[in-house]
């Protein structure tokens, strides 16, 4: 149905609070909002270790994206936000193994913060999915 819109929830504590969805299905298109490597009691994984923080950001979109029936191959964007650019190589390198074959349109930012001090990396992404 090409104006379906479907919401896809992780069941963390801020979506309902910040009135937002890990992922939004539209149509063909997938809408991953930015993803953290917050963990569900609020501790932070990988923390102090943006090459692991951007890996755990990627494998929550990658469970996003497959509970929207997408996949990695039908990512055509991202966006990658960190606090330092000395994290670039790191956040790069994670993503590339990823994205390597797949070679989104990305941006990678460089912020004054992200919502909690001990992030260092968001990670959004936008997929069509093939064959819808």
């Amino acid at each position: 149905m090409p104006n379906e819109r479907r919401l896809i929830s992780s069941g963390g504590p801020f979506e309902a609070r910040f009135g937002y969805s890990r992922a939004v299905v539209a149509g063909s298109h997938v809408y991953v909002a930015g993803t953290t490597s917050l963990n569900p009691d609020g501790s932070v994984h990988g923390a102090g270790d943006a090459y692991e923080q951007a890996k755990r950001c990627l494998e929550i979109i990658t469970s996003a994206l497959s509970e929207a029936q997408a996949e990695v191959a039908d990512v055509v964007r991202t966006r990658m936000f960190v606090t330092d650019a000395a994290y670039s190589n790191d956040v790069g390198r994670a993503h590339g193994e990823v994205f390597a074959n797949v070679r989104p349109a990305a941006t990678m930012v460089v912020v004054a913060a992200l919502i909690d001090p001990a992030l260092l990396v968001e990670i959004e992404a936008e997929a069509v999915i093939r064959n819808a």
